[in-house]
């Protein structure tokens, strides 16, 4: 993944199209800050106007007078408050639209990304890139227009209202404004990093969490606690020494403005006060330009303060165009078509694979045709690219060089989800969802009924046991299928494969990790959910593919022998050799 920081302008000008779906409440939200903004800047003119007919003449000051301005001002908070509570409650929610719409592009193109990616990316990290990572965004999204537009309104209101006031005090007062902005810029992109820093820190130390408690079985069984804890120890501790540095920047940065705050003080009350004796302004309008410049500087420290929640929110974009930003390797080209047709027919056409990231060959020009319903065994050494080739039939991978047909369609050419509706997969590793028994089955086929799932439940050889369960079909299996064994596991997914009723199949050492009576068991059900299908079975057991119509022996990234099981004992090759091998260490256990 890409970690190289995007400059600010850029982010923006990626980030701003999620506004358009929220255009209105975005204009209804800025002529709310005007709203409030005129508000405010109404209460120096107020007390300039009093202070200054007080002086001059105490007699035209009638209670009527004040209490009609007080009435008018009343009347202006009224509008404040309800501007205000517009700003506070639409504008964060249209915030945290945007971030939901965020986490919906970063998790749909998740979807997208092959196997490479995920390979090559800690889950952790994306974990952090699609939620803490966008909690920022939601502030940002609200605050960001509208601070700044407030700061504006603000700051060209005091401008010509002091310039009117006193033109020299405030050329004086704006030229310091500049100054500051570049003395606070080194610090602003320090925070910058140290946010980002910070980020890409916390992803690292969520990947530490979660492989610490996935593998807590492993770290009991071998007294580890005490190794696990030091490690996440070291972690934390590097994250507080990430964050000490952080708040250093962001103190020497709001100290900085502090410094210019009180400059900008200093010049008013000498010049401003030098300009009152020479009679250049009157008390009420240094009132009311002490006000002024009060305002102008709340406004830049309310900036200033929000510049913290600004680099927040710039990392968590940053972050999120990362992940945006990878590289979608499997996709439906162009005029993709839907597969039709379908008799199960395999054919490699001189087929390269290597992985992108290591450029090591796996497979080389292989060339290899499986029959309509006909049942193929891959067997080698490991590392030999049998995993690697049924990866290629339902583009998990693309090919490096050479093509891949099924009843001679390229299935480059036709779209993602009908290629993977014809191919089942059952593996070795199963996984599970967090939810009940149903559930599981019927990812295969979303919206099957009852029936239907108890009916593939039965196929694969799983409805006894499930029957037998607490809640039976509802029963929790946990995280994982944590609650259930190995062999059930195993013919759940089995089961899964039966709904989805897949022409193409590939079993990809579905029984290595069983014991003898649940390899049984789960045989049977593959024998079962085989019959009539092509099936290509990754065998680590050559005991239970010696029925198979053809056998494939790869090794040195390309097929070396074939044959059924007493062609290629025959030869007394190397599938001879794997043979003997393996019935020897089986009459030794």
């Amino acid at each position: 993944m890409n970690q190289k920081e995007m400059k600010t302008g850029v982010l923006l000008r990626r980030f701003v199209p999620y506004y358009k779906k929220y255009t209105k409440i975005m204009v209804t939200d800025l002529i709310c800050a005007s709203l409030t903004t005129i508000c405010e800047m109404v209460l120096p003119l107020i007390l300039r106007y009093i202070t200054n007919q007080g002086l001059r003449d105490l007699s035209a000051l009638t209670v009527r007078t004040i209490i009609s301005i007080g009435a008018l001002y009343f009347g202006l908070r009224i509008i404040d408050g309800m501007a205000s509570f517009y700003m506070a409650y639409t504008g964060h929610v249209m915030g945290a639209a945007i971030e939901t719409d965020m986490r919906e592009d970063a998790f749909g193109h998740l979807q997208k990304l092959s196997d490479n990616y995920f390979n090559n990316t800690k889950i952790g990290q994306i974990m952090s890139r699609i939620t803490s990572d966008l909690f920022e965004v939601t502030e940002f999204a609200h605050h960001c227009p509208e601070e700044f537009f407030i700061a504006f309104l603000k700051t060209v209101i005091s401008f010509i209202i002091l310039s009117g006031i006193n033109l020299p005090l405030t050329i004086l007062i704006f030229l310091l404004i500049p100054v500051m902005a570049v003395s606070c810029t080194y610090f602003n992109i320090q925070v910058r990093k140290a946010f980002k820093h910070q980020r890409n820190h916390i992803g690292e130390l969520n990947a530490r969490i979660e492989d610490s408690l996935l593998g807590n079985r492993v770290v009991r069984a071998f007294a580890n606690e005490k190794i696990e804890i030091e490690k996440f120890n070291r972690d934390n501790q590097e994250f507080l020494q990430i964050k000490r540095k952080t708040y250093k920047y962001m103190a020497a940065f709001q100290n900085t403005i502090r410094m210019f705050d009180g400059l900008m003080y200093v010049v008013v009350i000498v010049a401003g006060g030098i300009f009152m004796i020479k009679g250049l302004i009157e008390p009420g309008d240094l009132v009311a330009y002490t006000l002024y410049v009060s305002t102008l500087l709340a406004t830049i420290r309310r900036i200033i303060e929000f510049a913290e929640q600004f680099q927040r929110g710039m990392t968590g974009i940053d972050r999120f165009m990362e992940l945006m930003d990878a590289n979608v390797d499997i996709f439906d080209e162009e005029g993709a078509r839907p597969l039709t047709k379908i008799d199960g027919e395999i054919s490699f056409e001189d087929v390269s694979f290597e992985y992108p990231d290591d450029r090591n060959p796996v497979l080389s020009h292989i060339n290899l045709r499986i029959r309509p319903g006909e049942k193929v065994a891959l067997v080698g050494p490991s590392g030999g690219g049998k995993t690697t080739l049924c990866s290629l039939v339902p583009r998990f991978y693309d090919p490096t060089e050479g093509r891949i047909l099924i009843d001679g369609q390229d299935i480059r050419e036709v779209t993602l989800k009908s290629l993977r509706s014809t191919v089942g997969v059952v593996q070795q590793d199963v996984y599970l969802f967090s939810g009940t028994v149903f559930e599981n089955i019927e990812y295969g086929r979303p919206g099957a009924s009852m029936e239907e799932v108890v009916s593939a439940a039965r196929m694969a050889g799983a409805h006894e046991f499930i029957t037998g369960l607490k809640d039976g079909y509802n029963t929790y299996v946990g995280e994982r299928g944590v609650k259930l064994s190995g062999g059930q596991k195993q013919r759940i997914s089995i089961a899964r494969v039966f709904l989805k009723n897949p022409p193409v199949l590939i079993l990809d050492e579905a029984t290595s990790a069983l014991d003898n009576e649940s390899e049984q068991l789960v045989s049977q059900s593959l024998e079962r959910l085989s019959k009539g299908r092509t099936t290509v079975t990754i065998a680590h057991r050559l005991t239970t593919i010696q029925n198979a119509d053809r056998i494939l022996v790869l090794s040195d990234n390309s097929i070396v022998e074939e044959g059924n099981h007493e062609e290629l004992l025959l030869k007394k090759g190397m599938y001879y050799q794997l043979y003997t091998s393996v019935s020897e260490a089986e009459k030794n256990t």
